[in-house]
């Protein structure tokens, strides 16, 4: 358990820091399109897509580590007037919803990357699903960081 625990941890970090990177990319990538055709009259084509795909990666995976520090939206003042038993079920069910949220994404990820994977992305010349790896290693870690908190919570039930 502890080594799951500190794999976890280790990914979400290295999630989070890609995130950073994507988005500080996404800033100097925007601003130099913003530059070169207001400035220059001289737009670059692939701006535009490697923008979508930076804010596609910020998304997904900032979601992902968001997912792993419990700072998704949750309507906790309701649950915490709830009895110990009712709270365990509500993070129960949350954790089991995640997970059927992130088995879904994965689900359709892979569907859309296999029906586009000879298509390419004419700007840039590289498969169109490209644009879906974000959201399937997302997807991957979401599971397992919502199995690390699921394991959390029944040990700590059978501790108690």
């Amino acid at each position: 358990m502890q080594l799951f625990n500190s794999i976890n941890a280790h990914l979400s970090n290295w999630v989070l820091r890609l995130a950073s990177v994507c988005l500080a990319a996404l800033g100097l990538v925007v601003i130099y399109g913003v530059v070169m055709r207001y400035a220059f009259n001289d737009a670059p084509a692939y701006v535009e897509q490697v923008a979508l795909l930076l804010v596609i990666s910020v998304a997904m995976f900032g979601a992902a580590a968001g997912v792993h520090d419990v700072g998704h939206i949750g309507l906790d003042s309701a649950v915490k007037l709830l009895p110990p038993k009712g709270q365990f079920i509500c993070h129960v069910l949350v954790e089991l919803l995640t997970i059927t949220f992130a088995l879904v994404l994965l689900w359709g990820c892979e569907h859309m990357a296999a029906s586009t994977r000879h298509d390419t992305i004419p700007t840039l010349g590289i498969s169109e699903a490209f644009r879906y790896l974000p959201p399937v290693i997302a997807g991957v870690l979401i599971v397992l960081f919502s199995v690390k908190h699921l394991l959390a919570l029944f040990t700590k039930k059978a501790a108690a």
